[in-house]
């Protein structure tokens, strides 16, 4: 059923993410997209007023953030705007998430790895749905890195040089 989203995978801050609300809507986009790329991701729409973003590091939940829609707009970013290109945020401590938000991102992260990544979840009708599982997350100063500061620096760091010791060890 219609809307759909249509993403592609190299995409990212809302690039490459497409609606489209029929099926000829649908075939002229996909016929657009498979100009550029050899796969393209569709998923149900789904209207939230926010996407939530979970930080995992090595399967525990580190930050969180709900990132805000744009004005007006679907998605989290509106590139075609003059004004409000952003919808905003909100960091927030690990455990003020949904018990389900934080179930998901976790479960998705299990069978991704025991890396870094940034889980992208919409909260629905109190479900959980993941839409992306971003193995390369940016976390900006002042933005994912709100609420612990510094010592989400710190945790990412000590995680990692225990890695690297224990590769020296091994």
């Amino acid at each position: 059923s219609y809307p759909l989203v249509l993403k592609m995978p190299e995409g990212s801050f809302s690039k490459g993410v497409f609606k489209v609300a029929n099926r000829d809507e649908l075939v002229a986009k996909l016929t657009e997209l498979f100009e550029f790329s050899a796969l393209v991701l569709a998923q149900e729409y789904m209207y939230t007023e926010y996407d939530w973003r979970v930080g995992v590091l090595n399967g525990r939940a580190i930050y969180a953030c709900r990132y805000l829609m744009a004005r007006n707009h679907w998605q989290i970013y509106n590139h075609d705007a003059k004004r409000f290109f952003s919808g905003g945020f909100e960091t927030l401590p690990t455990f003020e998430l949904p018990k389900v938000v934080l179930d998901a991102a976790l479960k998705a992260c299990k069978t991704v790895g025991k890396g870094l990544y940034g889980v992208d979840v919409k909260e629905h009708q109190g479900k959980a749905y993941v839409l992306e599982v971003n193995d390369n997350p940016s976390i900006d100063h002042k933005v994912e890195d709100a609420y612990l500061g510094d010592e989400l620096y710190m945790i990412i760091m000590d995680e990692f040089k225990q890695r690297l010791e224990a590769r020296g060890r091994g």
